[in-house]
C-alpha cells in the first residue's frame, strides 16, 4: 500500500492499493477511485479478522460520529479521499495497548486494524455547538489511521501532570495516555452558550496533544449570520420577483384581450 498526502490548503489523501490490500472508511469519505476498486460494507472488519467489531461495536462507532458500517475498499486500484474543509490530513500509527482521541469528524480512513469506536459524549445546550456537544472518537487497535484536523495545527508534548485548559472545538487529537475532562467555567452563562455556560476541556499530561486553529463548529457559528442573510435575500428577491412577474403576466394578458377585441 502507497498512501499519500497532496496539496496544501485543501488537501487529498492518495492511496494506492495492491491486490488484496485493504483500506475501511465510514460512509460518505470517498472522493474518487479507479474502476477497479471493489467495494463492500460491513459492520465488521475484513474476512479473517480486523478492525470493526461486529454490529455492537458499529453502534458504538456511530454514537462517536462516525457510522454504524464501515466501508471496505479492496485493491487493486486507487481510492483518494479530500479534506472538507482547509487544514491537514495526517498519518497516525496505532500499536497494540495504544490508543488515540481524535474530534467527532477527525477520522479519514485506516488499515483494516483500526477500531474507531466512541471515547467521549458530552451534551452541551444548543449555543455554538448546534446541539451537537462536544464527541470524541477512541481509536485503537493496530494498523495506520489517517487524521483530518481543521486550519493551523499546534502540538505539545504535556508531560506528567502538566495541564492546558483548551476550547473543545480545539482539541484535535491527543494520546490515550493524556487525561481529560470537560469543565463548565462558573459565572459564564449567556445566550451564546444557551444556558449551558462556557466550557473548557482539561487536558493533562503525559502525552502529545494536537490543536486546531479552526473548529468546524465555531466556524459553522461565524458563518450563520452571513447564510441567514443571504436566506433573507434570497426570499427577497423571489418575492421581488413574483411580484414583477405578475404585473407582467397582467400586463400581457390584458394586452392579449384588447387585441381579440
Amino acid at each position: 500500500m502507497q498512501a499519500e498526502v497532496k496539496g496544501t490548503t485543501m488537501p487529498i489523501l492518495e492511496v494506492t492499493l495492491d491486490q488484496g490490500e485493504e483500506v475501511v472508511s465510514t460512509h460518505g469519505e470517498l472522493a474518487w477511485m479507479t474502476p477497479n476498486v471493489q467495494l463492500r460494507t460491513g459492520a465488521g472488519g475484513p474476512a479473517g479478522g480486523g478492525g470493526g467489531g461486529g454490529f455492537m461495536q458499529g453502534l458504538k462507532r456511530a454514537v462517536g460520529g462516525g457510522g454504524i458500517f464501515l466501508m471496505h475498499y479492496q485493491g487493486p486500484g486507487m481510492i483518494v479521499f479530500a479534506a472538507k474543509v482547509p487544514g491537514h490530513i495526517m498519518p497516525v500509527d496505532i500499536a497494540p495497548g495504544q490508543a488515540f482521541l481524535v474530534h467527532r469528524h477527525g477520522w479519514l480512513c485506516g488499515t483494516p486494524g483500526i477500531t474507531p469506536t466512541v471515547g467521549l459524549q458530552q451534551s452541551f445546550r444548543g449555543g455554538i455547538w448546534g446541539g451537537d456537544g462536544f464527541v470524541l472518537q477512541r481509536l485503537e487497535g493496530q494498523g495506520r489511521a489517517w487524521i483530518e484536523l481543521s486550519g493551523e495545527l499546534t502540538t505539545y508534548d504535556l508531560p506528567p501532570g502538566q495541564t492546558l485548559m483548551v476550547h473543545p472545538g480545539h482539541v484535535g487529537m491527543f494520546e490515550g495516555s493524556v487525561q481529560f475532562t470537560v469543565a463548565r467555567m462558573p459565572g459564564i452563562a449567556n445566550a451564546l452558550f444557551g444556558g449551558d455556560g462556557f466550557h473548557l476541556v482539561a487536558l493533562t499530561g503525559p502525552g502529545k496533544v494536537w490543536l486546531q486553529s479552526m473548529p468546524l463548529p465555531v466556524l459553522a457559528h461565524a458563518l450563520a449570520p452571513y447564510l441567514q442573510h443571504q436566506d433573507n435575500a434570497g426570499a427577497q428577491q423571489a418575492a421581488g420577483a413574483g411580484v414583477v412577474g405578475g404585473i407582467l403576466g397582467d400586463m400581457l394578458g390584458g394586452g392579449g384581450r384588447q387585441g381579440g377585441f
